[in-house]
């Protein structure tokens, strides 16, 4: 290579230095760099902290697995951990330090709470709660956290029915049962959905299956399971009901099977609002609770569009309009 042409690339390289270092960019660099060793180790933090909590061995192979590394970029993880006294060596296993486990669970706070928020107050999809909650575990300081948790109400659990670390620290002990121990007749409330894998969890999601929901077991087999939940008939494939705890019912409640929802009032016909289905979150549950739909209010058909959908309903003396979905969420009698 000509002389000229090395001389003049360094000349280059060494301008483009200057630039970047006047112009604040190289700072954003190195800070970019920097977050992403910091996402490696608390992800690798909360799959360690995970393990522990379901009682499973953690290695170095299922730490590279859950992060999508190699095993010299898992190793590497590992011993960054192990230099920052936040684990320890127990053969092949790893397991989280005191002050491990506080990380881990400072990002796990993180985590919920967000998720949380986004069920609550924001028309954000389902299926979108955990992959925002991830990068946002990450960003928010123990100052906005504590702001945010204060907001929210200090909620116990998550959407999913995953505990949510206090401040302290404290987190209860898993509660339940995993579904498919549910027999034949049994009646049950779900507690707890786990929220990956996602196509697993969008299963369940598509068939409404939620923390809250009481059911009744209708059939079991190799296959699944039938339940009986909110006036439908839901299957549940074995490794779909593997994602799924509940606890049993002592005393069974009548079952929302029972009941009608607002789409099945016919023209003419009143009914008694007892309840909006808990699928039903967020931005739109507060829309129609400001609407009157609250237990106790009588609702009647006024008219239907001419596509038929939406219809509009007499609701405290005011003419509001439902899309169908809407109605098929507010059950009455």
């Amino acid at each position: 290579m000509d002389i000229s042409v090395i001389i003049l690339s360094v000349a280059a390289l060494l301008l483009l230095a200057v630039v970047l270092r006047q112009s604040g960019l190289w700072s954003r660099v190195r800070v970019s760099r920097g977050d992403s060793t910091k996402v490696q180790l608390e992800d690798a933090l909360k799959h360690i902290y995970d393990c522990e909590y379901n009682n499973v061995a953690c290695t170095l192979e299922s730490v590279a697995g859950a992060l999508s590394l190699t095993p010299d970029n898992g190793a590497e993880v590992i011993s960054r951990l192990g230099a920052l006294k936040l684990i320890v060596h127990h053969g092949r296993e790893v397991r989280l330090t005191e002050a491990g486990r506080d990380y881990a669970l400072r990002v796990i706070r993180v985590h919920r709470l967000w998720e949380r928020y986004l069920a609550d107050e924001t028309a954000v999809r389902e299926l979108d709660w955990h992959t925002d909650a991830d990068k946002k575990e990450h960003l928010l300081t123990p100052e906005e956290t504590g702001v945010l948790a204060k907001r929210l109400g200090h909620p116990p659990f998550d959407p999913h029915g995953d505990p949510i670390p206090t401040d302290a620290g404290i987190i209860p002990v898993q509660q339940g049962k995993p579904l498919h121990e549910f027999q034949k007749g049994d009646t049950l409330r779900v507690i707890h959905v786990e929220d990956e894998p996602a196509a697993v969890y969008a299963q369940l999601v598509e068939k409404k299956v939620f923390p809250g929901i009481a059911a009744k077991v209708i059939k079991c087999s190799d296959e699944g399971m039938e339940l009986e939940t909110e006036g439908r008939i839901v299957f549940l494939s074995t490794v779909a009901g593997t994602n799924v705890r509940a606890v049993a019912l002592d005393q069974p409640e009548i079952l929302s099977a029972a009941r009608r929802n607002l789409l099945s009032l016919q023209s003419g016909e009143t009914g008694k609002v007892l309840g909006i289905s808990g699928t039903c979150r967020g931005a739109q549950r507060r829309r129609l609770l400001d609407l009157g739909i609250v237990p106790g209010t009588n609702v009647a058909v006024e008219m239907a569009s001419a596509s038929g959908d939406p219809i509009a309903y007499n609701i405290r003396g005011a003419m509001i309009a439902l899309r169908k979905q809407q109605a098929e969420m507010i059950f009455i009698e």
